[in-house]
This record gives structure tokens, C-alpha cells and sequence, in this order.
């Protein structure tokens, strides 16, 4: 039997935040693997709308993290980061001619789980 480390995660979960999941995917491509401050500095700076939002649920990852588990800040890394399509809002846009044209608002959850390194 072979020994594992079992690194314990910590997530926090954005659920129904009205953006696209492809505008999201880009700013989480830039952050996974990166340590926790990495990404705050990264996020921070970042003209998206999106950024602020990633933020604030990366913050709370990390605050999970040091509140619950007593982990230090400092050691934290982004283990996980990924968006799950959410709900889609349907609205129709008068067209010519008495046509309509769909409009699909859609929104997104995003998970941020952090762990400690070893």
C-alpha cells in the first residue's frame, strides 16, 4: 500500500452571478496553481468586471481557509478554480418585419477551493 498526502481543500462557492461562464474562464485560467497572494495581486489589477467577483470569492476561500482550519495565509495556493454554467435568463428583442431575436442572459457559480502546501 502506498502512502498518500492527503492535502485537506477548502472551496468557497459564487453561486448565480449574472456573467457569462467563458468571461469567467479567462480570468481563472490566469490564477489556478498561482499561491494566494500571486492572485490577489493578478486579480487586482485586472480591467474585468469579472475580476472583482473572482476576488472576492478567492478572499473568501481564504478566509475559510484561516477562520475554520487555521491555515496561514501565506501558505495558501489555489488548488481547484472552475465555472459551472448556471441558469439562463430568456428575453426576446423585437426584430423587423414582427420578428423576434432570443437574447440568452446567462449566469455562472464559480468554486475556488484552496489548500495549504506542504
Amino acid at each position: 500500500m502506498t502512502k498518500e498526502k492527503v492535502e485537506k481543500r477548502v472551496s468557497a462557492i459564487s453561486n448565480y452571478i449574472r456573467i457569462s461562464p467563458s468571461k469567467i474562464e479567462i480570468i481563472l485560467f490566469k490564477i489556478r496553481g498561482k499561491t494566494y497572494r500571486q492572485a490577489l495581486m493578478i486579480l487586482k489589477n485586472l480591467p474585468q468586471r469579472g475580476g472583482a467577483i473572482v476576488w472576492q470569492t478567492l478572499y473568501s476561500a481564504a478566509s475559510n481557509a484561516s477562520h475554520n482550519f487555521e491555515f496561514e495565509k501565506e501558505n495558501l495556493f489555489i488548488a481547484e478554480a472552475f465555472v459551472n454554467q448556471g441558469p439562463i435568463l430568456k428575453r426576446m428583442r423585437p426584430r423587423a418585419k414582427g420578428r423576434g431575436f432570443p437574447i440568452q442572459k446567462k449566469m455562472c457559480h464559480i468554486t475556488i477551493r484552496v489548500a495549504e502546501k506542504i
